[in-house]
Formats: structure tokens, C-alpha cells, sequence
């Protein structure tokens, strides 16, 4: 029995916590048929969360009281259970608890190293992980980020087209008929789809260069009314003066005093502070939105830039797209926790097994960030130790 005030509240603590995942296992129950399959997944939850070294097959499998990993090899390879459900579980899951109007959608991709070709995608192929060319699998992830939190909604594995046109490999991999290849931007613009279709909160859309620098991504959002603010290349061609020139060119016309010091976010090592200048685009649009070329200097390196298109209302001001610009590091904060979970300890080679595997670590990630958030106080409620 507890004996002091601090041991009531501990206990306390512990019992939210675990009211809280009996909950959200309960919401996914209904995706799995048969019980034994809902345990398994529940018991696969609960070890992601747990304190063990790694989250493969055997250590998720010891966790949950099994001898051996054959059933958390079934859980993700042969059982019957839809990943997609369980994604649109999640996706509703995080827009409750963490929705807001003032959100910010952000698209990326990570890279997950790989040996041998048989993993379903593996090819070599640049990971922003690495920094440089490997043998891997691209994962795009759709992330939500808001006041209370940042967490994901989607996820797609990125199929090379080496892979997509191999009709033998596509089946020893399980890859679906219907899965034909697509472009990392037409990944990220069908989960914004998704996304824009459940009604998810939000007021803009930011990403990195490869979604920047995708025309078509730029032009579906400006279609679909959604306000952008987008990385892209220096290389990027914008109009000037009739003629088309390189963003890089249009730095070193800006005059000192027209660099505005912003504090875009806290960062992990304190606030994130940079220069930034904005000039507005001579592009058509409609009544009320503009587009937009937004550059990031760094204090520290003056020669350090980066750049931005940006689409969204004509009186926008440079503070609100630098802080959307700034809402792309909820993404990476976001897979470094997530990889903690187990995001890239998986051990499974085929097309539903890797969007099991990756659903259900989302879902884990997206209980810590609630959690996190009822903490702070932003929803109420006890934080567990």
C-alpha cells in the first residue's frame, strides 16, 4: 500500500498511463478479427513503449510473455489485420487530441539502411539519413504538427522504378496490383489528399526541397486552396524582370536593413534564430493569395541561405511563413523519437509487413506526444514515470 503522498501520486501516474493505451488498443481493437490477433497487436503496443534494447522480433516477442517471435512474425506477415484502418485510427486519434486550426502539415522522407535487394523498395538510392547514396528503403511520412504536439498521420513506402516495373520481384514482395510507381511528391500528395478529405485542421503545408522544387505538388495545393510554404534549391527559377533566374541571383540584391531576425521555434540546443527577407513573386493567382519567395540566413554564416516558395494570402505576413518554414522540424524531431520506438528496427521484407510494422510505431510515437501533452497541460491529466 502507499505510505506518502508521492507514492499515491506515482501510482496514480502509472494507472492513467495505462488506462490511457488500454484505451487506444480498445480503438484498434475492432481492425482485428480474431482475438488472439488483438492481444498479439496489443501486446506488440505495449512492448514498442516498453524499455527494451531493441524492438525486433524476438525482444517484442520476450516482452509480451512469448518463448519465441513466431507470433509477432504472424502479427505482421500472415495475420489477417488492414494496416490502412489502423492509419486512419491513428490519423483520427492524433487530430482529437492534438487538432488544431493553426496546424501545420508537414511532408518528408527518411531513409532506412538495408542489406541485400530483396526488401520490398531497397535499392540504392540517396538517403537524407545518411547524407549520401546507399542501400535503402525511402519511407514519405505525412506529420502534424500544432501547439499541443507534433506527431504523424500517414506513411507510404517509396517503390523505385526498377522495382515497380519488375513484375517477379513485385510479387515474391507482395507489392499490390495496384500499386503502380509514383513519384515522392505523388506519395505526398496523395496522403495530403487523405488528409484534406478527413477534414484534418490546418492551415498550411511545408516540406523540403523535393516537394519545393515538384511543380505539380506546388500546383494540386494551390488548386486545392491549401496554403504552402515550401524548401527549395538555389537553383530554383523564379521570374524577374521578364527573365528567369536562379533564387541564389536574388539574395544579393537585398539590402541590409530589409533582413527582419526572427525566433522561428525552440530547438534542441535553444532557440532557432535566423535572418529572413521576402519579396513577392509576379506570378497570377487569384484574388487574395500571392506567391511568395522566402530566404533563411544564418546569423552565424551570413553565406548560409536557403529558400522557399511560398503561396498563400496577399497580406501575409513574413513572420507567420517564417514559423511555418520553422514547423519542418517537427518532422525530424519526430522520426529521431520514432526510430527510438523501433521505426527502423524492423525485420520484415515484404509490401504489408513494412506498413504494419511502420503503422503501429506511429501509433506508439503518437501515444508518447499525447502523454507529453496532457503533461504540459495542454489537455490535463497526470504525466507517467
Amino acid at each position: 500500500m502507499p505510505t506518502t503522498p508521492q507514492d499515491r501520486v506515482q501510482l496514480a501516474q502509472i494507472a492513467t498511463w495505462q488506462d490511457d493505451l488500454a484505451a487506444l488498443q480498445a480503438r484498434i481493437a475492432p481492425r482485428f478479427g480474431r482475438a488472439e490477433v488483438r492481444a498479439r497487436a496489443g501486446r506488440f503496443l505495449n512492448g514498442l513503449l516498453a524499455s527494451v534494447e531493441r524492438r525486433n522480433g524476438w525482444q517484442l516477442a520476450e516482452q509480451g510473455g512469448e518463448r519465441t517471435p513466431d507470433g509477432v512474425q504472424r502479427l505482421l506477415r500472415t495475420a489477417r489485420w488492414d494496416a490502412d484502418a489502423v492509419r486512419d485510427d491513428l490519423r483520427s486519434y492524433v487530430i482529437e487530441q492534438l487538432g488544431a486550426p493553426a496546424a501545420v502539415l508537414v511532408i518528408d522522407e527518411t531513409g532506412f539502411l538495408k542489406k541485400g535487394t530483396t526488401s520490398v523498395g531497397v535499392a540504392r538510392q540517396y538517403s537524407g539519413t545518411a547524407g549520401r547514396i546507399e542501400n535503402c528503403q525511402i519511407g514519405v511520412f505525412l506529420a502534424y504538427a500544432s501547439p499541443q504536439g507534433g506527431a504523424f498521420l500517414d506513411r507510404a513506402l517509396y517503390l523505385p522504378k526498377a522495382w515497380a516495373d519488375d513484375r517477379l520481384r513485385r510479387l515474391e514482395a507482395g507489392v499490390p496490383p495496384d500499386v503502380t510507381f509514383a513519384t515522392k511528391g505523388d506519395l505526398a500528395q496523395a496522403m495530403l489528399a487523405r488528409a484534406f478529405a478527413a477534414g484534418v485542421p490546418a492551415a498550411w503545408v511545408t516540406g523540403d526541397e523535393s516537394y519545393g522544387n515538384d511543380g505539380d505538388l506546388r500546383r494540386w495545393l494551390e488548386a486545392q486552396d491549401r496554403p504552402y510554404v515550401l524548401a527549395v534549391a538555389r537553383s530554383h527559377p523564379v521570374w524577374r524582370d521578364g527573365v528567369q533566374v536562379r533564387v541564389e541571383a536574388l539574395a544579393a540584391d537585398i539590402p541590409d536593413d530589409a533582413w527582419q531576425r526572427l525566433d522561428v521555434g525552440a530547438g534542441s540546443k535553444g532557440p532557432r534564430v535566423y535572418d529572413w527577407a521576402c519579396a513577392r513573386l509576379p506570378y497570377w493567382t487569384a484574388d487574395g493569395r500571392a506567391h511568395w519567395l522566402l530566404i533563411r540566413r544564418s546569423v552565424a554564416k551570413p553565406d548560409a541561405l536557403a529558400f522557399y516558395r511560398a503561396w498563400g494570402s496577399d497580406d501575409v505576413a513574413i513572420e507567420q511563413l517564417a514559423r511555418v518554414a520553422g514547423r519542418r522540424w517537427a518532422i525530424e524531431e519526430g522520426f529521431q523519437r520514432a526510430k527510438e520506438l523501433g521505426l527502423d528496427q524492423y525485420e520484415v521484407r515484404r509490401w504489408e509487413g513494412w506498413h504494419r510494422h511502420i503503422t503501429l510505431c506511429l501509433l506508439a510515437h503518437a501515444f508518447l506526444v499525447v502523454t507529453r501533452a496532457a503533461a504540459s497541460g495542454e489537455k490535463g491529466g497526470p504525466r507517467p514515470t
